[in-house]
């Protein structure tokens, strides 16, 4: 138990928990306020969504990632229950809300977004580190929402708005959810290069 709690603090996962939660109840409210409707927009599900797996995101490393190497402890199979527990997160945050005034859905939507978004951040982050894992995923997912594109090629480059039913989006989100998920429990995050010391 004493090495779950230092595991869960060293990666500052009780404020990303905080954060990640507390950013998807105020667009609830807000939703639940100012809408007519109790289906929370798409568009406003998938945002959430990468808000959700962006603040996450910061969880994905240590301060010292030389020392997750070198412990002598198993670390592929933590990497990857550590993702699936960020997944389970985000599920359990946004499809709760079935039940309340405002909900988001539908859950193959939040599933789906979820999952890929997730693995697309985990494979940035084993490339250029935890640090700036979601600028990919937030770009990428910002233009695909303002533009998303019609036939297999466009399904694949705006997979993340989408309909559920598109095969397509799918299997790309299939594909970064296991790519990220098999990449990060290996690799584990990109190593950050020493700074040099100001005298």
């Amino acid at each position: 138990m004493t090495w779950t709690l230092l595991y869960l603090r060293s990666r500052r996962v009780p404020l990303a928990l905080a954060v990640a939660v507390g950013g998807a109840a105020v667009i609830w409210t807000l939703w639940r306020t100012v809408a007519d409707e109790r289906d929370v927009a798409p568009t406003m599900v998938v945002l959430t969504v990468l808000l959700m797996v962006a603040v996450l995101s910061a969880t994905l490393t240590a301060p010292d990632e030389n020392l997750d190497r070198t412990a002598a402890r198993r670390w592929p199979p933590r990497r990857a229950a550590h993702l699936l527990a960020g997944l389970l997160v985000v599920l359990l945050a946004l499809l709760a809300t079935r039940y309340t005034g405002a909900r988001f859905g539908p859950a193959t939507l939040v599933f789906r977004d979820a999952a890929g978004l997730l693995g697309l951040t985990a494979l940035c982050a084993t490339v250029v580190g935890a640090g700036r894992s979601w600028f990919l995923p937030l770009g990428w997912t910002t233009v695909a929402v303002m533009y998303p594109q019609q036939g297999t090629g466009g399904a694949v480059l705006t997979w993340q708005a989408q309909p559920t039913d598109s095969t397509a989006a799918t299997v790309t989100a299939a594909v970064f959810a296991l790519g990220g998920l098999i990449a990060y429990s290996l690799a584990g995050p990109a190593r950050r290069e020493a700074t040099e010391s100001i005298p």
